[in-house]
């Protein structure tokens, strides 16, 4: 059984930084891809970033320059940088994984999910 476990939300004023973390638990491919997500009140899940088992990455536009995806695939790992956070970055923040090991930006791409970690960012 493949687990997630995101650490790291919180709350921080506007211009701050956190640095969420997840990490991977039980039988993956060998190549999986990790992603960030988030979720708006009352919205689907969208896509933040996503790093493949090749390191490649994608970070979505709205946060380029902002967000930084990495991982540590001997620990199996994964970790998100959010820098200079905005009042409009409040949200649950969602570690994924898929099998594939391309990066995918929709989340019915995704086949095991952690439980979510808030950030809410003050003004």
């Amino acid at each position: 059984q493949v687990q997630l476990e995101e650490s790291g939300g919180g709350l921080v004023q506007a211009g701050g930084s956190l640095r969420l973390s997840c990490a991977v638990s039980g039988r993956t491919s060998s190549s999986y891809t990790m992603a960030w997500f988030r979720q708006f009140p009352g919205k689907e899940r969208e896509f933040v970033a996503a790093i493949s088992g090749s390191d490649a990455t994608y970070v979505h536009t709205s946060v380029q320059g902002r967000f930084f995806i990495s991982r540590d695939s001997a620990k199996r790992t994964a970790s998100l940088q959010m820098n200079s956070l905005k009042p409009e970055d409040t949200a649950l923040y969602y570690c994924a994984i898929n099998n594939r090991g391309a990066v995918m930006t929709d989340h019915r791409s995704y086949d095991y999910w952690g439980q979510g970690t808030v950030v809410t960012v003050s003004s």
